[in-house]
């Protein structure tokens, strides 16, 4: 359950950060200072980069690089000073990273292979091409409280009565000063007794009273069209992002299916353990 929380902001995350192509630069190996005997290198200064917020990506170049630097000298001259062994909380937080790192390149390789042109075009016309065509409406409510109001309000309507009119007189909906104007929608936009009077209209008809959760209804249907289905170009983003998911997903379950996962150490204990942290202290 866990994973499926985390995931999305670990796709979104590794896809943006695709390498891009190295161009006149030096290798990762490029030792940029030593500590001691411990060179640190460019790839170190990338990979503690990589880690920042988006925010940092405002501050100059020059700043960042001598910054990062230092912050990586600093710490391997408090870890070459540190001695004895490490608390329980670093050698936690160490397995905690390690497996992190690790699960991280295995996800990058798994959505990295997801998105391809077929399957971007395989996930278009499922989503889109092959679907069927959807009709939406544009439509003017009067909403009042009774049947018997609403019946009255046909009959104007009937009579000649002005639509619009009637709507900004008698109308308690947030529509009424507009005229009851709905703009366009499409059926599943509206509660199930709304769309399926709306539906069965004519273009220019006005219904019969339509009770709903929120009053009684006389609705009135100005036009319809067929919902212009979206380029691929205007969705990529939003499949490769499913494609990604996806195969995550698929992925998981399909190791999780093969692996032997034991969750009994957990029961009945209380989830109150996961505040706890004064046992990290022992």
């Amino acid at each position: 359950m866990f994973h499926k929380l985390v995931a999305p902001a670990l796709i979104a995350a590794l896809a943006a950060t695709a390498p891009a192509t190295a161009q006149d630069a030096p290798s990762l190996d490029k030792v940029m200072a030593t500590v001691g005997e411990t060179g640190i290198t460019l790839g170190h200064m990338l990979a503690l980069r990589a880690t920042l917020p988006q925010e940092y990506s405002q501050i100059p170049a020059d700043v960042l690089f001598e910054g990062v630097l230092d912050q990586l000298v600093q710490q391997e001259l408090l870890r070459q000073s540190h001695e004895g062994d490490l608390s329980a909380i670093a050698r936690l937080r160490l397995d905690n990273e390690e497996r992190a790192v690790t699960a991280s390149d295995v996800i990058r390789s798994i959505i990295e292979a997801a998105v391809t042109p077929d399957a971007l075009q395989a996930a278009y016309d499922s989503e889109y091409a092959e679907a069927a065509e959807e009709t939406e409406y544009r439509a003017a409510h009067i909403l009042v409280e009774t049947e018997e109001k609403a019946q009255s309000l046909v009959e104007e309507l009937s009579g000649g009565a002005n639509f619009a009119a009637l709507a900004q007189e008698h109308s308690t909906g947030p529509t009424g000063p507009s005229g009851g104007e709905l703009g366009w929608f499409s059926a599943g936009m509206m509660v199930p007794e709304f769309s399926e009077a709306v539906a069965a209209l004519e273009v220019g008809e006005v219904s019969a009273p339509v009770q709903t959760q929120f009053g009684w209804h006389v609705i009135k249907l100005n036009e319809t069209r067929i919902k212009e289905r979206p380029a691929l170009d205007d969705v990529r983003d939003e499949l490769a992002d499913t494609l990604r998911r996806q195969a995550l997903e698929a992925q998981i379950a399909q190791l999780e299916a093969q692996a032997k996962v034991d969750r009994s150490g957990a029961e009945g204990l209380s989830p109150d353990l996961i505040n706890r942290f004064d046992l990290l202290e022992n």
